[in-house]
């Protein structure tokens, strides 16, 4: 992509609060247009309101839920039917789950695959061949820097295992879309002071170990500003004092006795 992108238009994820809002801020700030997408219509018009007023750039919210197949067409043909074309995906939407394994909701399964992994390579399909026309782009997958850990960590299992799978689907698609000039790269956040993590049990009681957003939002700025010859592959945002480093192996261990 050329690093002028006045006019460019863009699609994030989960755009309605957290760490995405404050993204597609970042985003706006750069002279993109976009196309903004969460579940809930309310939040999404008002995020759309903020960014309009805030950095004169248009802005089109559509409800979706990127679980559901038909939503994320949905997004598509309405982003293409307002803007003519896309220039850059930002997978933004997220759920967690904090559980023992053995004590995680079997419907929680489900419903962090369709929407922490599914949601982003499917959206990456709908997307891709309009990338692929224009030979140019850029994708962004918003990873974890809980795939850092290995093994994962606790309480975290189900969640982060298919995070390690999107990340390494990132690197794959980099490789097949890199003579495409389409950069792909997976963002890997500690834990972030979000709703999504924010009342996270045990995680978050210490709020020094939270980050805010901006570093994540610099992160993003960063990927879509590199000269185009330069793709960031992956970039890990970590608080110093994350969580994640804690020893997923307590050190103190009662051994039997041999």
């Amino acid at each position: 992509m050329t690093t002028d992108l006045k006019g460019k238009v863009a699609i994030i994820t989960g755009a309605s609060r957290g760490i995405g809002r404050a993204i597609a801020n970042t985003v706006a700030s750069l002279g993109i247009n976009l196309a903004i997408a969460a579940r809930q219509e309310g939040p999404l018009k008002e995020a759309a309101d903020e960014i309009r007023q805030k950095h004169k750039v248009e802005v089109l919210p559509v409800t979706c839920d990127v679980t559901k197949l038909e939503d994320l067409e949905n997004l598509v043909k309405k982003t293409k039917e307002k803007f003519g074309k896309i220039d850059i995906l930002i997978n933004n939407a997220g759920v967690s789950s904090q559980y023992p394994f053995e004590k995680q909701p079997i419907e929680d399964f489900e419903k962090l695959a369709h929407t922490n992994y599914l949601g982003y390579v499917r959206l990456i399909r709908l997307v891709i061949n309009d990338l692929i026309k224009n030979k140019s782009g850029a994708i962004i997958n918003m990873v974890s820097g809980s795939t850092l850990c290995d093994p994962v960590p606790r309480n975290f299992i189900v969640y982060s295992s298919l995070k390690v799978g999107l990340r390494a689907f990132s690197k794959g698609l980099f490789w097949e879309m890199r003579d495409y000039g389409i950069k792909v790269t997976s963002i890997l956040p500690g834990v972030t002071d979000t709703d999504l993590t924010g009342k996270l049990q045990d995680i978050t009681v210490d709020v020094s170990r939270l980050m805010t957003t901006e570093a994540i939002e610099n992160a993003v700025k960063f990927a879509l500003t590199v000269p185009p010859n330069v793709c960031p592959l992956e970039i890990a945002v970590i608080n110093q004092q994350t969580p994640w480093t804690k020893p997923v192996i307590p050190y103190a261990q009662k051994h039997p006795e041999r």
